[in-house]
């Protein structure tokens, strides 16, 4: 399986409750938090909402 390395950039401070909700499932919680996932159908879903918030990197 391909790993996908997610990075929060950006804040959520004014980001709405499930953007908010989203990130926190993902595990990131302050600006510059990185976690590495497997990549499927559920981190795709998730990256996408938080699209404008977090960089991804394909390893």
């Amino acid at each position: 399986m391909e790993k996908v390395k997610v990075t929060l950039t950006k804040s959520l401070i004014a980001g709405k409750p499930n953007q908010k909700a989203t990130a926190e499932s993902l595990g990131l919680r302050k600006i510059g938090d990185s976690i590495e996932h497997e990549a499927g159908a559920v981190i795709d879903g998730k990256i996408k909402v938080l699209s404008h918030l977090v960089t991804v990197e394909k390893l």
